[in-house]
């Protein structure tokens, strides 16, 4: 039996083009075998928290679906469930399937890779299954060489059809245009996985999906660290893929151009809508103003009603039957009243005021940092006064996170000094969140020696978007944006008074990215930033630019921003 065309959120009558509406469940029929990504009636809880409730959808060849839902929404929770690697504490009921060969690119990467060696090379091949297929090559190649038997000769041609069939023969030549469209060096997919910067990484992990040429495509962030001419290439390469496509993603562009459908979770529910993001935010705002109007008007008659109902009793018999009437009218009205769905609050996050620094609290001289004959930094010095905000600009690989590691001191520099003031006190945001303990609780995470007690660290992670059962998960349960809002709250809880941030908004959604730059803004320590977001760089208002790989550090300009995106 064919694969359904229909969306299971279709209903009988048809909707207004733009309609957002609930996620229903679909009736029950057969899978076929057309490649798509179907749940019917899927509700996933994590501890306590229930994340989705009786969600239904279908993403067909050809859609384009954005999901998209504030951090801590359970937007990674669900794809880890539909391409089967929930983590131990998520538990679902309901179904879900992947129907089709899956690439699946998760927010957070596998160490060391999934090839048969820790290269990306090796990495990208194993989409294929040619990185055993060529070494099986290889060792049927030598054993031909040594004897060439009738059988040694039928295993090599044999392993060599297989190894044609999968574009063995092709391999390299594809992946070379997929690393030059996502501005890889080509040479680093040479290297071991380990070495390379989170930049870089991203990039081969997405050459390894797109190299996997799949029918199925679900893709958690692809754009983090992405420059924009990287950004703009693989939104065509997205326009163009011809299956079935689910994207988790906080840029707004790449929804705007590539995303046909979106699916938006909130509250545990799921609603759908055909279209762009821009458009699904402005239906869906028609929608809560309607729904507010329309509750609006029911209070109203409510509280009519039942004035009037009070006025009339204890008075005569008829009026006293008038009254009862009108207060089986308002009890029908409280069963139907409209469910108004609940606006998405502005974030907001706070620092603590922190200690008061000497008035140069960092000073850095002739640093540079060398990996055996390769110089990533010759010559760099700047000087910090008390209260500035440097952003640290340049392309992936310039040595942005090795002068962030060197300034925190958890890396040596090849030579130079790094001063700190008096007073200081350094907190260092790592890029992959280094500094969060996976196996320990948020709660556990935040440090006691500031915030003795568990009721004022509670209110810390309350304060950055962890409450309640969130501040009690394990940290490696936790979504990339809540694992950055954690990152965060350990800093505040420190007292610093000198920020040493590296990508601090990566896997934020919009409006928590603004809330972190207002915030930081309006802080009087001292700060030292990496980042490629343009958004967060406005709000920061920064006063100092250090660009890479000129090393020259200068007062802060506007036109900076445009090298801001760019890696």
């Amino acid at each position: 039996m064919g694969a359904p065309t229909v969306s299971p959120c279709q209903v009988a009558r048809p909707e207004p083009v733009g309609a957002v509406r609930r996620c229903r469940p679909p009736p029950d029929r057969r899978f076929g075998t057309t490649p798509m990504i179907a749940a019917t009636s899927l509700t996933i809880h994590i501890g306590a928290r229930t994340l989705l409730r009786d969600a239904s959808f279908l993403v067909n060849p050809g859609d384009k679906v954005g999901l998209v839902g504030r951090n801590g929404t359970g937007k990674s929770s669900l794809i880890s469930v539909l391409v089967g690697e929930p983590a131990d504490q998520v538990r679902s009921s309901g179904e879900s399937r992947i129907i089709g060969n899956l690439g699946y690119l998760p927010q957070v990467p596998v160490p060391r890779g999934l090839g048969s060696d820790p290269s990306g090379f090796s990495h990208v091949l194993s989409a294929r299954g040619l990185d055993v297929l060529d070494a099986e090559l290889s060792r049927a190649r030598q054993a031909m060489a040594d004897e060439p038997s009738s059988e040694n000769i039928e295993q090599f041609s044999e392993v060599e059809e297989q190894f044609r069939h999968r574009g063995g023969y092709e391999a390299e030549a594809v992946m070379a245009r997929l690393a030059d469209g996502l501005g890889l060096r080509q040479e680093l997919l040479l290297d071991d996985i380990a070495g390379l910067s989170g930049g870089q990484r991203r990039r081969v992990d997405l050459v390894r999906v797109l190299f996997q040429e799949p029918e199925v495509m679900v893709l958690d962030e692809p754009t983090n660290h992405l420059d924009v001419a990287a950004k703009r290439w693989l939104m065509d390469e997205l326009e163009r893929f011809r299956g079935a496509l689910l994207v988790v993603s906080h840029d707004l562009r790449l929804l705007d151009r590539s995303i046909t459908k979106v699916l938006h979770l909130a509250d545990a529910q799921l609603h759908e809508f055909k279209g762009t993001y821009s458009a699904y935010q402005g239906a869906l705002e028609e929608r809560l103003g309607a729904e507010e109007k329309a509750a609006a008007a029911q209070a109203k008659e409510v509280t009519r009603l039942t004035t009037l109902a009070d006025s009339m009793r204890g008075s005569t018999a008829r009026r006293a039957r008038v009254a009862k009437s009108l207060d089986k009218r308002v009890e029908r009205l409280e069963r139907s009243a409209v469910t108004v769905t609940k606006r998405e609050r502005a974030s907001r996050f706070r620092l603590p005021v922190p200690p008061r620094s000497g008035e140069t609290p960092l000073a850095v001289t002739g640093l540079s940092v060398a990996y055996g004959d390769t110089k990533i930094l010759l010559d760099v010095t700047m000087a910090l006064r008390r209260g500035d905000r440097a952003v640290v600009v340049g392309r992936n690989g310039a040595g942005k996170s090795s002068l962030l590691r060197c300034l925190a001191g958890v890396q040596e520099p090849s030579d130079g000094r790094i001063l700190l003031g008096h007073h200081v006190t350094p907190g260092y945001f790592a890029q992959e969140h280094e500094q969060v303990d996976l196996e320990r609780s948020a709660l556990e995470n935040v440090d006691d020696s500031v915030l003795v007690t568990e009721t004022e660290r509670r209110s810390l992670l309350g304060s950055f978007g962890l409450p309640g059962d969130l501040a009690s998960q394990p940290a490696g349960t936790l979504s990339g944006g809540e694992r950055a809002k954690l990152g965060l709250a350990m800093l505040a809880a420190g007292l610093t008074n000198l920020l040493i941030l590296d990508e601090p908004t990566n896997n934020l959604d919009p409006s928590s990215i603004l809330a972190v730059g207002d915030m930081l803004s309006r802080w009087p320590g001292t700060i030292v930033v990496v980042s490629h977001d343009r958004a967060f760089v406005e709000a920061l208002h920064p006063t100092h630019c250090l660009l890479l790989p000129d090393e020259r550090f200068s007062h802060w300009r506007d036109d900076y921003l445009d090298q801001v995106e760019m890696r």
